[in-house]
C-alpha cells in the first residue's frame, strides 16, 4: 500500500472511530505470507503465534491464510476456536500450563500440547487418561547456544522454556512411556526478533542437527517438526529489513537433505511466527492534544502512550530507548525535533525522544509503525483507567471496528 492511501486510511479511521486506535491491515499480512511461501518453495507450513495479536476479528480472518494457531493459553484456545479455528489445527505451547488448561484443551480437541517438561506431560498424560483420550504431543527442546543476532533468547542459558537439549536423553523415554500421550513431533523456538540471515540459518541448522539427533536415537518418524522462525522485522529507524532471500538461500539445501532421508520424508516442516507476519501490517494512531516547550525542548502530548503501547514505550524488552519508526499522517515541513508523550501521570510515558517530523501542532496525528504484533496485548491498560483504545481491521479499504471487550474500563 502507499504512504498516502495509508495515511488516507487513517485519517478516516481517526476521524469516524477515534484515537487512540490500533489500525491493522490485512493487504501487507497477505503479502507477507505469500512471500514467505515464495522464499521457502513451499517447504514450509506457516503456524501464527496467537500471542503476538490475539484479536479476535484478526484471528477469524488469519484462518483461511495460516495453517495453524499456536496458542499460549486457554483464554487463547477459546479467542480461536470461537474465531472459527478447528482445534485441531492448534498447537498450545507455554511453561505453566495449568491443569484445568490442560483438561479443556484436550477435551476440546487440541491439534498438539507443546510439551515444556516431564512433570507437564506426566499431567497430561494423567488428564488425557482420565478423559479416555490419546493426546498427540510435540516435545520442546531447548538448544544449549543461540546465534548472536536474537533480540530475546529462549534457549543457551537458564530457561523456564522446553527440556534443555542436555537433558532429553532423560526426559525423551519418560514421555514416550505415557501411554494417553502419542509423540508427533518436535519443537524449538530459541530466539526472536532477528535480522540477520546468517544466524537465522545458523539456528535453524541447530535445530535439524537436534531433531536428526533426537528422531534417530528413538526411531522416531515425526509427523511434525516446528521451527521457531525468529524472523525479525524493522522497528527502529537505521534497521535494515531482514533478508528473506538470504535466510531461505542459507537453509533450504539443509531443509531438503533432511527431506531426502526416509524417517523424514512424509515430515511436515512448521515455521511459528507472529511479529513478522502482522507487526509491520499495523499502525497506533494517537493524537495530539498538547503542544508545549519545556526547557528548549518541544513536547506533543498525545492521547495515548505507554498505557496502550508498552513497547514503544521502550519497556518491553528495550534496554536502551530507541524511537519506533513513526510518521506524522498527512506529512508536511519543515522537519524538527519533539519529544512525544502519553497521557499518564509518570515520567516513563514516552513515546519518542527527539524524533524528527514536520512540526507537531495540536491536534496532529501520529501513527507509529510496527504496532500490529505485541501492541495492545502487551500493555497495561488498566494503569490510571484510561479509556482502551479502539482496533480497526482494514480489508479492501475498508475499515471496520473491531474492539474486543477488555474488561470494565472507565
Amino acid at each position: 500500500m502507499s504512504g498516502a492511501s495509508v495515511d488516507e486510511c487513517l485519517l478516516r479511521v481517526a476521524t469516524s472511530i477515534g484515537t487512540p486506535s490500533f489500525v491493522y491491515f490485512t493487504e501487507p499480512i497477505v503479502a507477507r505470507a505469500a512471500a514467505l511461501q515464495a522464499a521457502f518453495g513451499g517447504r514450509f507450513a506457516l503456524s501464527y503465534a496467537a500471542k503476538s495479536n490475539p484479536n479476535p476479528a484478526l484471528l477469524g480472518w488469519l484462518k483461511d491464510h495460516v495453517a495453524f494457531l499456536d496458542v499460549s493459553s486457554i483464554g487463547e484456545f477459546r479467542l480461536g476456536t470461537q474465531a472459527g479455528w478447528e482445534p485441531a489445527r492448534a498447537s498450545f505451547t507455554g511453561p505453566g500450563k495449568r491443569d484445568f488448561e490442560l483438561k479443556e484443551a484436550i477435551e476440546g480437541g487440541l491439534g498438539e500440547l507443546v510439551l515444556e517438561s516431564v512433570r507437564e506431560a506426566i499431567a497430561a498424560d494423567r488428564i488425557a487418561g482420565s478423559l479416555g483420550r490419546v493426546q498427540h504431543v510435540l516435545v520442546r527442546i531447548a538448544p544449549s547456544r543461540v546465534p548472536k543476532g536474537f533480540g530475546d533468547q529462549m534457549a543457551g542459558r537458564p530457561s523456564a522454556f522446553g527440556i534443555d537439549v542436555e537433558e532429553i536423553h532423560e526426559a525423551f523415554p519418560k514421555i514416550l512411556a505415557l501411554p494417553n500421550l502419542r509423540v508427533t513431533g518436535l519443537h524449538i523456538y530459541s530466539g526472536t526478533q532477528c535480522l540477520k540471515p546468517d544466524a537465522i540459518a545458523e539456528n535453524y541448522r541447530t535445530f535439524l542437527s537436534i531433531f536428526r539427533e533426537v528422531c534417530d536415537r528413538y526411531d522416531l518418524a515425526p509427523e511434525k517438526l516446528v521451527f521457531g522462525s525468529g524472523l525479525g522485522i524493522p522497528y527502529h529507524d537505521g534497521d535494515k529489513p531482514l533478508d528473506l532471500a538470504a535466510v531461505a538461500g542459507g537453509i533450504i539445501g539443509d531443509l531438503d537433505a533432511l527431506k531426502g532421508e526416509a524417517r523424514f520424508a512424509s515430515t511436515q516442516l512448521v515455521l511459528e511466527l507472529g511479529r513478522y507476519l502482522v507487526g509491520e501490517a499495523g499502525y497506533f494512531v494517537t493524537r495530539v492534544i498538547s503542544v508545549k516547550e519545556s526547557r528548549g525542548n518541544r513536547i506533543g502530548i498525545c492521547d495515548g502512550g505507554m498505557n496502550n503501547h508498552l513497547p514503544a514505550s521502550g519497556h518491553f524488552g528495550m534496554v536502551i530507548h530507541r524511537n519506533y519508526a513513526m510518521h506524522k499522517v498527512g506529512g508536511g515541513d519543515p522537519a524538527e525535533k519533539i519529544d512525544l508523550v502519553g497521557p499518564l501521570c509518570t515520567s516513563i510515558d514516552r513515546l519518542a525522544n527527539g524524533v524528527v517530523l514536520p512540526r507537531i501542532e495540536e491536534g496532529d496525528l501520529i501513527a507509529v509503525h510496527n504496532s500490529g504484533a505485541y501492541g495492545l496485548t502487551a500493555s497495561p491498560i488498566h494503569f490510571i483507567s484510561h479509556a482502551a483504545p479502539r482496533e480497526v481491521l482494514v480489508e479492501a479499504n475498508a475499515p471496520r471496528d473491531v474492539t474486543r471487550q477488555l474488561g470494565d474500563i472507565a
